[in-house]
């Protein structure tokens, strides 16, 4: 993995952490040359989000203005086979999906994967909030990569109804994933503040992306994307603007820290 800052001129030769804003790094990368990209932005919570000594400001006077263009580019960095993954929650998913219908087109829309998970606090005047979506557009809709005999399989809920083959096989996901949050003692914990688990991002890299094939992050945070790929044989571009963000993905995937510009 080579570390860049944004700016310098990237080739697609080996996996690359780039320090600085996305929207810079990204003008730097060959248009058409990602299979895939995953993007968990800020969700607009307006507070700061702190883990430690690790923190950033998660407040946007106008979040549409400051996703679109990063939206519009990405596009254009993904292969025709390509798809965009776009992990939001309740605050800003409806204002997201009209933006992605604008700039793929609403007959690209393939999928709002709702991830479930427990944990945190259960207040007693409304419904627990405990998902959040992740919105799923492709390029081209007669062309997009999708490969379900790639993805992990499920346990079914109700083995007994199904034969015991079936039941050792495990069912094929639905658009709704059940499973944990990174736990305070889970082996994967980084200390990042908003870090998503492997097991999620995996399940994405895994169905929309061939071996080989070239997975973008923009908004890298914990390194989680660049992690999956690892484990699957995938290449990837991570960009973060913080420094704590990327010494965190050095650490974790085995990058020496260096300073960046």
């Amino acid at each position: 993995m080579r570390t860049l800052t944004a700016g310098e001129p990237a080739v697609l030769d080996e996996d690359l952490l780039i320090a600085g804003d996305n929207l810079a790094a990204m003008a730097a990368l060959p248009e058409g040359g990602f299979d895939m990209a995953y993007l968990d932005p800020p969700f607009n919570t307006g507070i700061e989000r702190r883990r430690g000594a690790i923190a950033y400001c998660d407040a946007f006077e106008d979040y549409a203005g400051f996703l679109a263009p990063r939206l519009e580019r990405v596009r254009e960095l993904l292969a025709p086979h390509g798809t965009l993954y776009l992990h939001l929650d309740y605050r800003e998913a409806h204002r997201c999906k009209i933006l992605l219908d604008e700039l793929f087109g609403p007959e690209c829309f393939l999928n709002e994967l709702i991830w479930i998970y427990d944990y945190g606090g259960r207040p007693k005047r409304r419904w627990p909030a405990k998902h959040d979506t992740i919105l799923v557009y492709v390029r081209d809709r007669e062309r997009y990569h999708f490969d379900d005999d790639e993805v992990d399989r499920e346990p079914y809920m109700a083995p007994g109804l199904v034969g015991p083959e079936k039941a050792a096989r495990g069912k094929r996901p639905s658009d709704c994933w059940w499973h944990t949050i990174v736990a305070t003692n889970s082996r994967e914990k980084t200390g990042y503040p908003t870090q998503k688990p492997v097991g999620i991002v995996r399940r994405m890299v895994a169905a929309s992306s061939r071996p080989g094939g070239w997975c973008l992050d923009p908004f890298a945070g914990s390194g989680t994307l660049g992690a999956a790929c690892r484990s699957l044989g995938r290449r990837f571009v991570l960009v973060d603007a913080s420094r704590e963000a990327i010494a965190v993905t050095q650490a974790r995937l085995g990058e020496p820290l260096r300073r960046s510009a």
